[in-house]
């Protein structure tokens, strides 16, 4: 009995010894694995900024890109008193320039849907904002295209003798300046809009260079002020004039911020840092409870 009465406190340190380094070395590996999730999941992440931010800088470009090209199909047609029954002379023309519009819709909305998630990682509310815009821009635009094609139809039916060319040219002319409202709410006001929107949000989240984005808060400010022009009567469309310098730096700026995300992408999450710090401070709390204990 006294042997027995003598092991047991013996035993018993011994096996509290014994589960405690268990306990610490448990620890210890939990603490390995939860480094291993953070520096996979900080690779992910960056991995998905980076594809994310080719795709947008391309989208920007292709929208541009149809943008341009449509110009040069459409102004010399909707010129001249007569234009509307001159339409179905140009068919071909006018059908590449809806494709075009289509195309530059369809990257708008891309655009605002792959932005989203990430801008509203960094600044809650403005991610969706962006891209509710871009989606308001694209359906102006797609209206635009209806319109187009709208007045090709009622061309061809004066052409085919549906219709005589007072109606003709009434019916087309309604749908060109239902086009051209669309047009100017959709590519200036929205468009402005939308680069306030951007370029504030990547201001704040330092996601490009913050001169990149004063750049294009500047440009957004310019070009809603040219659709305030358009609004109060200025052709802003069918001519270049003093008014038209104020739509240069957007898009300029659009250039370069799509060519930045092509070639440099988006700045790491700046979440990352706070999240790490979060993480020591809790390791060093409980590094230091243990010590006390």
């Amino acid at each position: 009995m006294l042997i027995v009465v003598y092991k047991m406190p013996y035993m018993y340190g011994s096996t509290s010894n014994y589960f405690s380094v268990v306990l610490s070395s448990k620890e210890q590996d939990s603490g390995e694995n939860m480094t291993e999730r953070r520096i996979q999941t900080k690779k992910e992440t960056e991995r998905y900024y980076r594809k994310t931010a080719v795709i947008v800088g391309a989208l920007f470009i292709i929208a541009t890109a149809s943008s341009l090209a449509t110009a040069p199909l459409l102004i010399p047609a909707l010129e001249g008193s007569d234009y509307v029954l001159e339409l179905p002379d140009i068919k071909n023309e006018m059908v590449i320039a809806a494709m075009l519009e289509t195309i530059l819709a369809v990257s708008l909305v891309g655009i605002g849907t792959l932005m989203f998630p990430i801008l509203r990682r960094h600044v809650e509310g403005l991610g969706m904002a962006y891209a509710g815009i871009r989606l308001v821009e694209a359906i102006f635009i797609v209206v635009g295209t209806v319109c187009l094609l709208g007045a090709l139809s009622t061309g061809q039916d004066y052409a085919a003798g549906r219709l005589d060319a007072t109606s003709s040219q009434s019916m087309g002319a309604l749908l060109i300046s239902l086009r051209e409202w669309s047009v100017l709410f959709g590519t200036m006001i929205f468009l402005g809009l939308g680069g306030l929107v951007l370029n504030y949000s990547l201001y704040q989240s330092r996601l490009v260079p913050r001169w990149l984005s004063a750049w294009g808060l500047v440009g957004g400010v310019g070009i809603l002020t040219y659709g305030a022009i358009g609004l109060f009567g200025t052709d802003t469309q069918s001519s270049f004039d003093a008014a038209s310098i104020l739509a240069a730096p957007i898009a300029i700026q659009e250039m370069v911020f799509a060519s930045w995300l092509i070639v440099k992408g988006f700045n790491a999450p700046t979440d990352t840092t706070a999240s790490g710090n979060r993480t020591a401070m809790k390791s060093d709390s409980l590094s230091a409870g243990s010590t006390s204990g």
